[in-house]
């Protein structure tokens, strides 16, 4: 057949993120009600868990099928790609895992709080997580390069498009001109906002332990890579 290539697992993978989608970003549109009826902390549990529960399943899929379909290109034996991939995966993290936020709030221990933030890695885009991902998406994609890892990426970088604007319409209505004053000194594009002179770097503010917390992180990543592929292909999803 013409299409043989095209598995039931690009559809299955587009079905995860669509429920992801929706879970996700509908916990956070439900936030003020939620917070009020259920408290802060009751909420930043419940939208942990469904967050991760989903994103675990996600990843354990993607792990298990991620050389299905149609093999665009090859290039997993070309010099320097192994590194360029590495290196492209670490800087993803740095931006998917900003130390904007506060840890203690992210585990309920302090009660959370939406803030808004102009500091450290906001200076270099409004958006870190967006873009984290799709850096995360071009490594990835360039190391496999099947039909079924292009089309998560795909999915995944068009999601966080949308979360971009979402994550955007929910400050404003939060905090009104408060937002737009900081959306006029920060840009989505990385580096834009900076090079048109509305917002100046300052490295100081990178130097936290969070992110030595991140390059750790990123350090037993590295390592547990391979026993994570294992593990998950133990498993008949």
């Amino acid at each position: 057949m013409l299409y043989s290539w095209l598995t039931p697992s690009h559809f299955i993978m587009l079905g995860l993120l669509l429920c992801f989608a929706l879970a996700h970003s509908g916990l956070a549109a439900l936030r003020p009600w939620a917070e009020k009826y259920l408290g802060a902390r009751f909420y930043r549990v419940l939208f942990a868990l469904v967050s991760l529960s989903l994103a675990g399943v996600m990843l354990i899929y993607f792990f298990n099928h991620r050389y299905d379909g149609l093999q665009l290109w090859q290039v997993q034996g070309v010099p320097g790609v192994i590194p360029t991939v590495w290196v492209l995966s670490a800087i993803s993290f740095v931006f998917l895992y900003p130390a904007t936020f506060n840890l203690l709030e992210i585990a309920a221990i302090q009660k959370p709080a939406v803030h808004l933030f102009e500091t450290g890695i906001i200076r270099i885009t409004r958006h870190p997580q967006m873009v984290g991902q799709v850096i995360w998406c071009i490594a990835h994609t360039l190391w496999l390069g099947t039909s079924f890892t292009l089309v998560t990426s795909m999915g995944l970088v068009l999601y966080h498009l949308f979360g971009v604007w979402h994550g955007d319409r929910r400050l404003q209505q939060r905090f009104g001109e408060s937002f737009e004053t900081l959306k006029s000194h920060t840009s989505v594009i990385p580096f834009l906002a900076v090079i048109q002179g509305r917002q100046v770097l300052n490295w100081q503010e990178f130097i936290r332990p969070a992110y030595i917390g991140i390059a750790i992180f990123i350090g037993i990543f590295w390592w547990a890579h391979p026993i994570l592929i294992r593990a998950t292909g133990n498993l008949d999803w």
